[in-house]
């Protein structure tokens, strides 16, 4: 897991160690280019340079490996995070293609479509995910309760983020939805609860800063996010 900053600079320095000993590592590349990709989207790095810098790494991935399904994943996500929906959609779909019992390849392509207004598609490659790998990392649960979210199903979205919470208790995303939800929902004690932890661990970066990063498609769902967040009081 990268989703601590501490975590994600250990690996790092790994995955840099890993490039110096052989340069020809191409799934060293690639996931250096997520530690990148990490920084920049939970807000620890306010360079616009380091989201570039995941771009560059998965590119030169794949050009160690023109096959690694990994090094088009990531590259196919940090699209998502340009805003380049189908080169997104896409690219994910050819690292797919490259490894179709790849579980980690599905959810990609499932979190590319909720911010990218599909979620009801989005469920369904999660579920069949699972299904590949029913010892699943934490981070597929935050894309199931993401999509449960998008559709409006809300003790799903609460039931999926809350344990996401238990297997990894410092996810930021999780605590911001679960706050959203819970606004949404008129549950004040909850969202306050939520709230706080998300001020806990959230970089020093506001929500106005934040906006222009965060990957919705449809601008009409990004506000109402943050509306719910504004009304919680979160900045």
């Amino acid at each position: 897991e990268l989703t601590t900053e501490e975590t994600n600079a250990q690996a790092r320095e790994m995955f840099e160690k890993a490039v110096m000993l052989d340069p020809n590592f191409a799934t060293a590349y690639a996931y250096l280019g997520w530690t990148y990709f990490e920084n920049w989207t939970l807000g620890w790095s306010q360079d616009p340079q380091t989201l570039e810098r995941a771009f560059v790494l998965a590119q030169q991935a794949i050009a160690l490996d023109s096959a690694l399904s990994d090094g088009h994943r990531l590259l196919g996500i940090v699209h998502l995070w340009k805003k380049q929906y189908e080169q997104a959609i896409t690219t994910v779909k050819r690292a797919i293609a490259l490894d179709p019992n790849s579980a980690d390849g599905y959810v990609g392509l499932a979190d590319i479509l909720n911010w990218a207004g599909r979620p009801e598609e989005a469920l369904h490659l999660i579920e069949k995910a699972m299904r590949l790998n029913p010892q699943y990392p934490p981070w597929y649960l935050w894309d199931l309760g993401h999509a449960y979210y998008l559709v409006g199903r809300y003790e799903e979205a609460i039931a999926a983020l809350k344990r996401m919470l238990i297997r990894n208790p410092d996810f930021m995303p999780a605590h911001a939805y679960l706050c959203v939800i819970y606004t949404e929902l008129g549950w004040e004690e909850e969202a306050q609860v939520e709230g706080t932890a998300f001020e806990r661990l959230r970089p020093q970066l506001s929500l106005e800063v934040l906006r222009p990063r965060i990957p919705y498609k449809d601008q009409t769902v990004l506000e109402r996010v943050l509306n719910a967040a504004y009304k919680a009081g979160l900045r």
